[in-house]
C-alpha cells in the first residue's frame, strides 16, 4: 500500500469509483481508493441500474447527462462490457397537473440540451403494447435513457482508472482520519496509513460513520427502498423471439412507480408513503451485500395500480422482492461539493440515483479538486446548502418525506410541511395570526403571502383531484386546519392576494420579516483591506455608507453577493442570501487571514424587518428621533436609531425598488418593533407582505439572485453587474481573469423580457428563449408577473446579438410558445425615483 497520494477516495461503489476514473481523466494518475469489502458491496449491487434523465433541477440534470454520454463510451474505451441500453425511458401523465410539469421539465432539459419527446396515448401504445393507456393524457420520452448494469459500469470505471495509473485497494478499512497541521489528510487504514493532500468521501450507507470520524454531521441517512422482480411472461419472451425491440423502462409517475423489463420478466419499483429511514447509526461492522426484509403491504397500492396500467405484471409469479438501502438527503438531490469547515476534503454522498449521477459527480469533482472550480453551477447539490439545523431527527422526517415525494409533481412554490416550523422568528405567531401563509428556507419560517385573514381557506375535501396515488397538489395542512394554497406551474389561488400586497405596498407601505437574512460581522485593523481584496466592488469607504458587493470565483463568476454596511472605523456589517448562509461562511472563513481580521457570523442575534411603500418614512418617522428626511437620511446609507424604546440599524436599502428601510435589530426586540410599526402604520395603511410580493417587485426592477442571475458559470459582466465591479480598484479574487474573459467578448448577456398575450402562467425561470426563427438563444432565469406595471416579465441570459433593446423573442412556456420583447432594465422606476424619495 501506498504512504502517500495526491487524491484518496473512500468507497468502493459506483459513485466512489466513478470519482477515481474522472480523476484520471483530468491527468492525475496518484490516486487511490479505499473499499472496505469488494468494489459494489454496498448500495451498488442491488441498484435496478436505471438511468432517469429527468430531473427538474439543472444541478443534477447536467451531471445526469454527462454521465450518460460517458457511459454510452466507457466500453469502447475500457473494453469492459457495462451493459448499457438505451432502450428510451417513458413517462405517462394522467392529469393535467403532471402535464404542466412535463412541460415545464421540457423547457428545463432543451436547455440542458437533453432530447425529449412528446407522445400521444397512442404512440405510447406502439411502444410499449403491454401497457393501458386508458386515461392518459400523454407521454414524454429521452429516447437515450434507459439502464445499465450497476456492476459491470463499476468495474469498468475501475479498469478504467487503474489503466491511467490509479490504485485500488479492497478488503482495506479505514478506521480513522485526522486532518494534519499543513491540512493534508492522514487516513488510517487496517493494512496501513496514507497520507494525502485530498480525501473524497463517497461511502453511501456508511456515512453516518464517515461524518463521525471526520467531525462533521452529513445530511445524509439511507431510506429503505424495494422493487419487486417477476417470472417471465409468455409475451415478453415472445417478443424477443420475434426480434422485436425491447419495450424499455415505463415510470407511471402519477401511480408513483417505476417499470422495466429484466430477463422476460418485469422489474417493479415503487416509491411509497411509510418508507423508513434505515442505517440511522449506519450499517454494522460486518454489513456486505445486505438486505431487509420485504414489506409487500407497504407497496400494494403500488401493486394493485399495475395490474391496471400493466395487467401483464400480475400474470406472472415474483421472482424475488429486493429491499435494500439507498441513501438520502432532505431535498432528495445529493451532496456533491466541498466539505463545510474543513480544507481539501470533499463529499460525494446522498445519492439517491447514484448510478444515474456517478460519472457526472465524478466529473465535477474531479474539475473543483484539480481546476479549483466546477465548470457547472453547483449550488443545488452542494453540500453546504444545509446548515446545522439538518440534524438526526430532522433527517429522519425529511430523508422519508423525500423519497415518498419522488414521484409528486415537483412544484415550482411547493412547500413539503415536514420536520415544520423548526426555525422561527419571534414575530411569527404574529403573522401567522394576520393570515400568514408561510414558506421555509434554510429552516427558516418565512411568510410567502397573506391570505385575508387568518382563517381563510377552504376544507381539503373541497379539492376535487383524479383518484391517483401521487395526487397532493395543495400545502398540507394539520388535522383541523384549512388548505389555504395550491400549488400549480400556473397562477394559482394566491396570485391575487400577492398582488394585493404589491399594490399597497406601493401606494400605502407594507413589513416584511426577513429575519432569516445570514449577517456577518467583520472587524480589525485589515477588515476593509481584506474585504477590498476579496471582493469587487469598492467597499464602503464612510461610515454609515451601504454598498452591494460581489465575492467572485478566480474565473470572474458570481459566488456570492452581500450587502456591505460600515457600522464605524474597522467595522463592517455584511448581510447575505439566507439560504446560503453556510455556505458563505465557509468562503469567508477559509478565505480570512490569520490576523488582523476578526469575523462573526451574527444570524440569529439580529432580526430584520423591512418597511418600505411611499409611506414607510412617514411611519418610522413616528417611532424615533433621528431625523429620516432625504437630505438628513440618503438612499444607500445608515444609521443607529432608536425605534420608540427599541433600536436598531436602520439601512435605507431594499429589495423592492421602493421608499424604505430594512431595520436590523437584536432579535430579542424583535415583537415590540413589530407590534410599535404596526401600530404606528395603521393610519398609513400598513399591512405585511410576503416573499412572493418581494419577488415580484424585484423581477420588476431587474434585481439579480444568486443560483439565478448570478452564477459561476456567468462572468459578472454577463450577469450585468458593470456598476458593481470595479477591476481598477486594485487586486480582488476573479479580476484577471474577468477582465480577459470580457475583452475576449461575452458569450451572454442579462436582459429583461415583455412576455406578450400571457394569460394564466408566467415563466417561473429555465424557460427555453427562442430568436424569431425558432433557434435556441438563452433561458429564463426568474420571472413573475410585474403589478406595477401591468406586464408578465422575465429576467433571461441570451446570446449577445439578441440582447438589444426591441429585439424580437420568444418564451416557450409550459409547451407554449409566447412572443416577447427586450426591454430597458427596471421597467418600473428606471430612475429609482421612489428609491431615492
Amino acid at each position: 500500500m501506498k504512504s502517500h497520494a495526491r487524491v484518496v477516495v473512500i468507497g468502493g461503489g459506483v459513485v466512489g469509483v466513478g470519482t477515481l476514473y474522472a480523476l484520471t481523466k483530468k491527468g492525475w494518475s496518484d490516486v487511490v481508493l479505499v473499499e472496505r469489502n469488494e468494489l459494489t458491496s454496498g448500495s451498488t449491487w442491488h441498484a435496478a441500474g436505471l438511468l432517469p434523465l429527468f430531473n427538474m433541477s439543472y444541478s443534477v440534470g447536467k451531471v445526469h447527462q454527462y454521465s450518460l454520454d460517458l457511459y454510452s463510451k466507457l466500453e469502447e474505451e475500457t473494453g469492459q462490457h457495462v451493459g448499457l441500453r438505451q432502450v428510451s425511458n417513458i413517462r405517462l401523465a394522467q392529469t393535467e397537473d403532471r402535464w404542466d410539469e412535463f412541460m415545464y421539465y421540457a423547457g428545463v432539459a432543451e436547455t440542458i440540451g437533453i432530447h425529449v419527446n412528446l407522445l400521444t396515448p397512442e404512440q405510447v401504445k406502439e411502444i410499449w403494447p403491454l401497457c393501458n393507456t386508458e386515461g392518459l393524457l400523454g407521454a414524454i420520452q429521452h429516447p437515450t435513457d434507459g439502464y445499465v448494469q450497476p456492476a459491470d459500469l463499476t468495474q469498468a470505471m475501475a479498469k478504467g482508472a487503474r489503466d491511467k495509473g490509479a490504485e485500488i485497494y479492497r478488503n482495506t478499512r479505514v478506521i480513522a482520519i485526522e486532518q494534519k497541521a499543513n491540512d493534508e489528510w492522514l487516513v488510517k487504514t487496517d493494512k496501513g496509513d496514507i497520507t494525502c493532500e485530498h480525501l473524497v468521501t463517497a461511502t453511501g450507507n456508511f456515512v453516518r460513520q464517515t461524518g463521525d470520524m471526520l467531525g462533521l454531521d452529513i445530511p445524509v441517512i439511507p431510506v429503505e427502498h424495494q422493487y419487486i422482480v417477476t417470472e417471465a411472461h409468455p409475451e415478453i419472451k415472445q417478443r424477443h423471439a420475434d426480434g422485436l425491440p425491447e419495450m424499455g423502462v415505463l415510470r407511471d409517475a402519477d401511480s408513483a412507480w417505476y417499470m422495466r423489463e429484466e430477463a422476460g420478466g418485469l422489474i417493479l419499483g415503487p416509491y411509497e408513503a411509510g418508507a423508513p429511514v434505515c442505517y440511522v447509526d449506519g450499517p454494522d461492522e460486518d454489513a456486505e451485500y445486505e438486505l431487509f426484509q420485504e414489506d409487500l403491504d407497504r407497496i400494494a397500492p403500488h401493486i394493485e395500480s399495475t395490474f391496471h396500467r400493466v395487467p401483464a405484471f400480475g400474470e406472472v409469479g415474483i421472482k424475488k422482492v429486493y429491499n435494500g438501502a439507498i441513501c438520502y438527503t432532505p431535498d432528495g438531490s445529493p451532496i456533491i461539493g466541498p466539505a463545510w469547515g474543513k480544507k481539501n476534503l470533499w463529499l460525494n454522498e446522498g445519492h439517491s440515483f447514484g448510478v444515474t449521477a456517478a460519472g457526472g459527480a465524478g466529473w465535477q469533482l474531479a474539475e473543483w479538486i484539480v481546476e479549483g472550480e466546477s465548470s457547472i453551477d453547483m449550488l443545488g447539490v452542494d453540500p453546504r446548502r444545509f446548515g446545522p439545523y439538518a440534524s438526526r431527527g430532522y433527517l429522519k422526517r425529511k430523508n422519508e418525506e423525500a423519497y415518498r415525494n419522488v414521484f409528486t409533481p415537483h412544484f415550482p412554490d411547493e412547500e413539503r410541511w415536514d420536520a415544520r416550523p423548526l426555525k422561527t422568528s419571534p414575530c411569527y405567531d404574529r403573522m401567522k395570526a394576520l393570515g400568514a401563509v408561510f414558506g421555509s428556507v434554510y429552516g427558516w419560517e418565512r411568510p410567502n403571502w397573506f391570505a385575508p385573514s387568518a382563517d381563510y381557506g377552504f376544507e381539503p375535501d373541497e379539492i376535487v383531484r383524479p383518484d391517483v396515488i401521487a395526487k397532493d397538489n395543495h400545502a398540507p395542512v394539520k388535522p383541523g386546519e384549512k388548505v389555504k394554497e395550491l400549488w400549480s406551474f400556473r397562477r394559482s389561488n394566491y396570485f391575487e392576494h400577492v398582488g394585493n400586497e404589491v399594490k399597497n405596498v406601493t401606494e400605502n407601505c407594507g413589513l416584511l420579516d426577513m429575519s432569516a437574512f445570514a449577517k456577518y460581522e467583520v472587524t480589525g485593523p485589515n477588515a476593509a483591506e481584506w474585504l477590498d481584496s476579496i471582493l469587487a466592488n469598492r467597499i464602503p469607504k464612510t461610515i454609515g455608507r451601504v454598498g452591494l458587493c460581489h465575492l467572485l470565483t478566480k474565473l470572474g463568476g458570481v459566488r456570492s453577493e452581500f450587502t456591505v454596511y460600515k457600522r464605524g472605523e474597522n467595522d463592517f456589517y455584511l448581510v447575505g442570501p439566507g439560504a446560503y448562509e453556510r455556505h458563505d461562511w465557509d468562503y469567508l472563513t477559509k478565505l480570512k487571514p490569520d490576523t488582523g481580521v476578526e469575523l462573526q457570523k451574527i444570524t440569529t442575534q439580529m432580526g430584520v424587518l423591512v418597511l418600505a411603500g411611499p409611506k414607510s418614512r412617514d411611519v418610522l418617522q413616528k417611532l424615533t428621533d433621528t431625523d429620516l428626511s432625504n437630505d438628513s437620511f440618503k438612499w444607500l446609507t445608515g444609521k443607529f436609531i432608536n425605534v420608540g424604546i427599541a433600536q436598531a440599524h436602520a439601512l435605507r436599502v431594499n429589495f423592492v425598488g421602493e421608499l424604505g428601510w430594512e431595520l436590523h435589530h437584536p432579535i430579542e426586540m424583535q415583537n415590540l418593533i413589530f407590534d410599535l410599526v404596526m401600530e404606528a402604520g395603521e393610519e398609513f395603511g400598513i399591512k405585511p407582505f410576503g416573499i412572493r410580493a418581494m419577488g415580484a417587485m424585484a423581477v420588476e426592477k431587474s434585481y439579480r439572485l444568486v443560483g439565478r442571475e448570478l452564477s459561476v458559470e456567468y462572468s459578472a459582466y454577463e450577469s450585468g453587474l458593470d456598476r458593481f465591479v470595479h477591476p481598477n480598484k486594485g487586486d480582488f479574487i476573479g479580476r484577471d481573469e474577468l477582465v480577459k474573459r470580457h475583452a475576449a467578448g461575452d458569450e451572454w448577456t442579462y436582459v429583461t423580457l415583455d412576455v406578450h398575450d400571457i394569460k394564466d402562467c408566467d415563466a417561473r425561470g429555465s424557460e427555453a428563449v427562442y430568436d424569431a426563427s425558432g433557434t435556441l438563444v438563452g433561458r429564463v432565469t426568474t420571472g413573475s408577473y410585474g403589478w406595477r406595471v401591468g406586464k408578465s416579465l422575465a429576467l433571461a441570459m441570451v446570446k449577445p446579438a439578441n440582447s438589444a433593446e426591441g429585439s424580437k423573442l420568444q418564451v416557450k412556456i409550459l409547451g407554449e410558445m409566447f412572443q416577447a420583447t427586450v426591454i430597458a432594465e427596471s421597467p418600473f422606476d428606471a430612475d429609482n425615483e421612489c428609491l431615492r424619495a
